[in-house]
């Protein structure tokens, strides 16, 4: 049995994909995209076994279904949603958080599609104005108690987190009326830091389509709920960078060891965490002065400066990715202040808004050109012939980490460290025959057979699944 202690510690992440059209293909049937391309990779493919049963009202038998790699993949309102299995180490969650992009990729180029349509892997839709989510799964002890101190030092650190987090975006967003004191006369932004910062409305909240938090506060586990619950995360944007993705979930994994630990710095408290998400994003200078619950104010970068600190003192040699991390998140920071250029390729905002300040110089725009926010939605582009992230030239510690975690075995290999390794294993199976199976995260059935549950997410279930499936 495993301990929820350093980076080992469980994380999943879920996000929705953008669908672009571009012709008169995908005239009048946008929306039919998402499902013809989870049944060619369900049905041609054979990455994994549709369900056959209703999960809940809104999803029939056939709106999706488990992945060989242990991961899942559906349609939610429209878009494709591509849930991670369940990982160990911040590279396994970044190779298979980018295994579902290569899996929407793979059925356009099969479907001989890329030529009009494109998967996005973005969070905002400038037509709209609607929003969709990257989502993060962090498993934590249940006996760790939430005062309003950690709580508050948690939101401190996730709104100041965008500085190396978010995916950057053209414009701005009000949703619900929400009153913002600092809007230039106009109303408008050019240029901001996060893509879902002008989306959440409260601190911590728990219906997510109507009231998006920082923290969604449902308590659901996917495991033994007397020992663990699930952290739930709405405000990180989608990254198309592979290190910013392992900073966003190495960095936040460090600082729930502390506060499991209760080794949180103290004096971090902001006095309204969702006005200074929105105003550290609207600062794209990244040192936005946020103001604190005992009055006094406070640089972004200081305070990340001071969680890093943190995190040294009594994470530092714990084993190697920890160290990697911190010596990753001392660089990202130092970058931010003194030489950002150093972090193209590897902090999104930071490499999509020098592309663009180079696009608009030499063609003479300005950040209200709507050929801006189409440039913007072109950075999120999966097709590597496209999709401007890909013509970014990285440092090269940053390129090489982003080369080594782009695995194609995680397309149809799952983690062999969780439970995800046994769920793999019975979607296989279950592919080869045709009596009825059902799966969810926790628990597996076949045919008229018990329940196999499934309830210790660091045990890989193999024997036991074996011996099920026997």
């Amino acid at each position: 049995m495993g301990e929820v202690s350093g980076v080992n510690r469980i994380v999943g992440l879920e996000t929705e994909y953008g669908c672009l059209v571009t012709d008169a293909h995908g005239i009048g049937c946008v929306d039919s995209w998402p499902v013809r391309v989870k049944n060619h990779l369900f049905k041609k493919e054979r990455l994994g076994a549709i369900d056959l049963h209703y999960r809940d009202y809104e999803e029939p038998p056939g709106n999706g279904g488990f992945l060989l790699n242990g991961g899942r993949l559906y349609v939610d309102m429209g878009h494709l949603e591509y849930s991670s299995p369940e990982c160990l180490t911040v590279r396994d969650i970044v190779a298979y958080d980018l295994a579902g992009d290569a899996m929407l990729q793979l059925g356009l180029e099969e479907m001989d599609a890329t030529e009009h349509v494109s998967f996005l892997k973005n969070n905002v839709d400038h037509h709209t104005g609607a929003t969709f989510g990257c989502h993060e799964n962090y498993l934590m002890r249940r006996d760790v108690q939430f005062n309003p101190d950690i709580l508050g030092t948690l939101l401190s650190f996730l709104a100041t987190r965008q500085v190396f987090t978010g995916a950057g975006r053209v414009g701005s967003a009000n949703p619900l009326s929400f009153e913002f004191e600092s809007l230039p006369e106009d109303g408008l932004v050019d240029f901001q830091i996060s893509q879902r910062a002008d989306h959440i409305v409260n601190d911590i909240y728990q219906w997510v389509q109507f009231n998006r938090a920082i923290i969604n506060a449902r308590d659901e586990p996917l495991a033994d709920y007397r020992k663990y619950r699930r952290l739930h995360l709405l405000i990180g944007d989608s990254n198309m960078s592979p290190f910013a993705t392992a900073l966003k979930v190495g960095t936040t994994a460090l600082i729930l060891t502390l506060l499991e630990d209760r080794k949180l710095p103290r004096d971090v408290i902001l006095r309204d965490a969702v006005t200074a998400t929105r105003q550290i994003s609207r600062d794209a200078t990244g040192r936005a002065v946020i103001a604190l619950e005992d009055g006094r104010t406070r640089d972004t970068l200081d305070i990340q400066w001071e969680f890093l600190e943190h995190a040294r003192k009594h994470l530092a040699g714990a084993d190697e990715e920890t160290d990697w991390i911190l010596e990753s998140w001392a660089f990202t920071l130092d970058a931010l202040d003194r030489k950002p250029e150093l972090l193209i390729g590897g902090v999104d905002w930071i490499s999509k808004k020098w592309m663009l300040e180079m696009f608009m110089e030499k063609e003479q725009l300005t950040w209200r050109d709507p050929w801006m926010q189409s440039l913007d939605l072109e950075y999120h582009n999966l097709n590597p012939a496209r999709g401007l992230f890909f013509a970014l030239n990285p440092a090269k510690a940053i390129g090489e980490f982003n080369d080594s975690v782009r695995r194609e075995e995680a397309l149809r290999i799952p983690p062999s460290n969780t439970r995800a390794h046994g769920r793999g294993k019975a979607v296989e199976f279950f592919q080869a025959h045709g009596s009825p199976y059902l799966i969810n995260w926790d628990s597996i059935a076949f045919e008229n057979h018990n329940y196999l549950m499934m309830q210790d997410p660091f045990d890989s279930y193999d024997g036991a699944v074996a011996e099920f499936l026997r």
